[in-house]
């Protein structure tokens, strides 16, 4: 069993891991978000909810407390949200951080998979970007996740491809997002200071 800390549980993504890691493992979460109404009923012998920004450095430390594992999946400035998790992490006992960016930040889409999606040519992904560097300048045991376009699939058929691999695949389900979560969540030697691309073969 293990604690884990989700930062943006009301998101889509973030919604989808809680649920998963809830139907699939015995871990206790922590939930955090800007309105913890919006987590609706919690599992009180295994979840507990903090309201708070990622941005909030005394809401953080006190959400860091006791975690072995925290997983964000966050929108916003992300390069700001990143900097505040790496540094409030570094004061914290927590080591493994699982991060959300997006396909494209490395220019690894291939034409044949859709290489306008690549930060080269949108660069909306520069924010996605920073936030990857200050993760992978930090000493933090992280896994950076780049997932294609996310949809409602009810299937966990997906692959993987490392930082300096070209993207396989256009699409891919919140559900194999949040497998690949809880798989990294219990090995933290899989992805270990990676980079993982995440999609639909």
């Amino acid at each position: 069993m293990a604690n884990v800390l989700i930062i943006g549980a009301t998101g889509s993504v973030g919604s989808a891991t809680r649920k998963y890691f809830l139907e699939n493992t015995t871990d206790k979460l922590t939930l955090m978000a800007r309105n913890t109404r919006r987590l609706g009923k919690l599992d009180a012998s295994r979840e507990n909810a903090i309201t708070g920004n990622v941005t909030d450095k005394g809401t953080l430390l006190k959400a860091l407390k006791g975690q072995d594992t925290v997983f964000a999946a966050l929108s916003g400035n992300l390069g700001q949200m990143a900097t505040s998790l790496v540094n409030a992490m570094d004061q914290s006992a927590v080591k493994r951080l699982l991060f959300i960016t997006s396909m494209g930040i490395y220019n690894e889409i291939p034409t044949s998979v859709e290489a306008n999606g690549n930060l080269a040519s949108n660069p909306v992904l520069q924010n996605y970007r920073d936030a990857a560097d200050v993760i992978e300048a930090s000493d933090l045991n992280y896994t950076i996740i780049r997932p294609g376009w996310f949809d409602n699939g009810d299937d966990t058929n997906y692959q993987i491809t490392k930082r300096r691999e070209p993207f396989g695949g256009h699409d891919v389900s919140r559900k194999s997002i949040a497998d690949l979560v809880v798989r990294l969540a219990h090995d933290d030697k899989f992805g270990s200071r990676d980079s993982l691309g995440i999609n639909r073969p």
